[in-house]
């Protein structure tokens, strides 16, 4: 398998929230996109572990994506450890990537900080041949690094090297963060608590956040990223010629 993108999540649902547009815009485009969550979600308040799954499989219909794996490495614990960097690394040599999309590097819930750091560290591990891993059919897999790493926002800001369009694809990630649907917009709570991220107010602040950004770049909708490792490198100026934002 060869994908053009891998999206790394430490919970389902993170790359619907914070990068779903830019994934489906991906996708129209005929680029092969993947996930992997690297846990279920099962300390969340709300659903359950097979709820959670079936919205996984709605989700991941409506982005469009090639392929999603899940690794269950514990939600609130994502220990950063050889077994579970190996874990991430079959993925990525399963997949090659040309680009990664990851968490930010700190964040309001501990998963985040802990699920970036373990993706950023198995990485750059996997770029190393005398790491030996297994395709699970007997034979050895090939080293592979991503020649780009980009990291999305998640719940605190941060400031961003590039604004990705996503102002024909806002529905889109709407749809597929509105799969989740005992996670997000949540009119009635029903016997189940109210979340910091299940209220109405916070489905509106996502929304307002994608204008926001889509504003300070010239669109109406945008997700902002920071490039892991700058300066951001380029060989022309193609982006720039391809893009006319109003601003």
């Amino acid at each position: 398998m060869k994908l053009d993108v891998l999206v790394f999540a430490s919970h389902p649902d993170d790359a619907e929230l914070n990068c779903g547009g830019t994934i489906a815009s991906l996708t129209s485009q005929g680029k092969k996109v993947g996930i992997i969550d690297l846990t279920k979600g099962e300390m969340g308040t709300r659903g359950s572990e097979d709820t959670r799954s079936a919205e996984v499989e709605k989700a991941s219909d409506i982005l469009g994506i090639n392929y999603r794996a899940n690794l269950d490495l514990g939600d609130s614990l994502i220990p950063n450890n050889r077994e579970n960097q190996l874990k991430v690394i079959q993925q990525v040599r399963h997949t090659r990537p040309d680009i990664c999309l990851t968490g930010a590097p700190f964040d309001r819930h501990p998963d985040h900080g802990k699920g970036t750091a373990l993706v950023l560290d198995a990485l750059f591990y996997s770029g190393l041949a005398k790491i030996e891993t297994d395709d699970g059919k007997g034979g050895i897999q090939e080293p592979w690094r991503p020649a780009h790493i980009l990291h999305y926002m998640q719940d605190r800001p941060f400031d961003p090297d590039l604004v990705y369009d996503i102002s024909d694809h806002w529905e889109n990630k709407k749809n597929a963060m509105l799969a989740f649907n005992t996670q997000f917009n949540i009119t009635d709570p029903g016997e189940e608590p109210e979340t910091y991220i299940s209220s109405e107010n916070y489905f509106k602040q996502i929304k307002a956040r994608a204008r926001y950004f889509g504003h300070l770049a010239g669109y109406e909708f945008g997700e902002p990223f920071q490039y892991y490792l700058k300066p951001i490198p380029m060989s022309d100026l193609d982006p720039f010629l391809n893009n006319l934002p109003k601003r």
